[in-house]
């Protein structure tokens, strides 16, 4: 399989060679306005909607002059990014937004480390829900924690909630302040008959840089004269690819006759790396078309006209030169919450038209969209990057649909077992009796699953989750920016 990386040099570069750009390069851009040029350069090139959005047109400024007195109008880059989106999420928050999902930092080394697992962080993670439907009070509940983090030596665990921080309650306008800072104490809170009462406990927590292994939990059930597989895995951080072949090596040698994938609280992260895992749960389609992209006009034309085989991530049988330890399934049960999203929906949509996917759990986010990090240089790579500041952008610039053509789960993949999980009721991770492991095994061997009750209006209302949070927004990308891109395309 091509990969992207090398694909796109291919491309960008045969691009460069051919096409000439009298663009906007013979007057400078004034020292105050470089974050803004390379914003407007950047999303006129790449962004997925760059046709739809009037001020990215290739015509829109005759001259870099013009687009310097363009640019003049925003004192702060976020507010041009955010201008420039089509129908972003922040300005259309009750409905009818279209860009979900691109977002831009203003530390480029705190985006990539946090791409790759890499955080400040106590070592909970966590989701905030309003304690009621329409109230501004937050809750926090804890999913799981980081092994070797501060939080894992504290008395905290799954299931736990708190409601304040250094004694004030939490809300919508004051958790990002409070849970922004490096230390701090959490006022617990008890769950009982619906009520969250404050239990007067805390714990002191200090964040550390962590690095996470996606890796979470590893392991094979026997029941019923069955050996399954159980994989939580919490991010598709590329880094960890050899680590993540080298659990299905384990659940291989140990003979797995099934597999539940938990994806529950996975994000996303790396095209590649869900390629990679796709290939892992299955090895017979090896070649085989896993999902296509989709650019914007202009990339898609050249696409059309000189090779559109780079549009294509195929199956492996390799990470670079290691052999991937496939399973060779033909079903996979995989767990989803609503905040599964990105790369975890791209594996549950590039495997369904050649396995059997048993989706257990609730609907995803549904994100179907990809980006890449762009910086401020003139190939938009790291290059040669610009040394007066450390802006980069995150932007959407491809979609992706599977081998038959699907793409279109924008409102979410449907599981094909609902089961919710609720506070009290989450269980232990990988224990068998844990409500969505439990339905998993129950689809496997045929025993009757643990009945819990289903009724969505006894379940928190989401809010925001501790990923979302430090600034990974269930993410889709392609690893990097090919050299020899220059230009935007015209």
């Amino acid at each position: 399989m091509k990969t992207i990386l090398k694909s796109l040099i291919l491309l960008f570069l045969a691009i460069f060679s051919l096409q000439s750009c009298d663009d906007q390069d013979d007057v400078d851009t004034p020292a105050d306005l470089q974050v803004n040029d390379f914003i407007w350069k950047g999303l006129n090139q790449y962004y997925l909607w760059q046709a739809d959005v009037p001020n990215l047109a290739d015509n829109r400024f005759a001259n870099q002059e013009a687009l310097n007195s363009f640019l003049a109008g925003y004192s702060k880059p976020e507010d041009l990014f955010e201008d420039l989106l089509n129908k972003p999420d922040s300005k259309f928050p009750n409905g009818g937004a279209i860009d979900r999902f691109s977002w831009i930092v203003d530390d480029y080394t705190v985006l990539e480390q946090e791409l790759q697992g890499t955080s400040k962080s106590d070592g909970i993670d966590f989701r905030l829900s309003r304690v009621s439907q329409n109230s501004d009070d937050l809750v926090g509940y804890v999913r799981y924690i980081l092994p070797n983090s501060d939080a894992s030596s504290k008395s905290i665990k799954r299931g736990d909630l708190f409601t304040g921080i250094n004694g004030t309650k939490l809300t919508i306008s004051n958790y990002q302040s409070l849970l922004s800072l490096d230390s701090y104490t959490l006022n617990m809170a008890d769950l009982s008959n619906n009520t969250i009462t404050p239990n007067g406990k805390s714990v002191s927590l200090t964040k550390t840089i962590l690095d996470e292994n996606p890796v979470y939990i590893n392991k094979v059930i026997t029941s019923g004269g069955y050996k399954i597989g159980y994989l939580m895995y919490n991010g598709f951080y590329a880094n960890y690819d050899l680590q993540l072949n080298a659990a299905f090596a384990q659940l291989k040698s140990e003979g797995v006759t099934d597999l539940v994938l938990d994806l529950r609280y996975n994000g996303g992260g790396s095209v590649q790396t869900a390629t990679y895992l796709a290939s892992m749960i299955t090895g017979q389609f090896k070649d085989q078309i896993f999902s296509k992209q989709k650019w914007n006009d202009k990339i898609n034309a050249y696409f059309a006209s000189e090779d559109s085989e780079l549009l294509n991530n195929r199956f492996t049988d390799k990470i670079n030169a290691t052999p991937i330890n496939s399973l060779n399934l033909t079903k996979v049960y995989i767990l989803t919450t609503d905040g599964t999203a990105s790369a975890s929906e791209l594996v549950i949509n590039g495997l369904k038209p050649y396995v059997t996917v048993v989706q257990i759990g609730d609907k995803t986010v549904g994100k179907n969209v990809g980006s890449i990090t762009l910086y401020d240089s003139e190939t938009f790579n790291k290059k040669d990057v610009n040394p007066s500041h450390k802006y980069a952008m995150q932007p959407l610039v491809l979609k992706i649909v599977n081998a038959s053509d699907f793409g279109d789960y924008t409102d979410g993949l449907e599981p094909t077992y609902q089961q919710l999980e609720y506070v009290s009721t989450m269980g232990v991770l990988g224990d068998q009796s844990e409500p969505l492991l439990n339905k998993a095994i129950s689809q496997i061997t045929g025993a009757t699953a643990k009945r819990i009750q289903q009724n969505r209006a006894q379940s928190l209302p989401t809010f925001i989750d501790s990923k979302a949070m430090g600034g990974i927004r269930n993410q889709m990308y392609v690893d990097k920016v090919p050299e020899g891109l220059l230009k935007a395309l015209k």
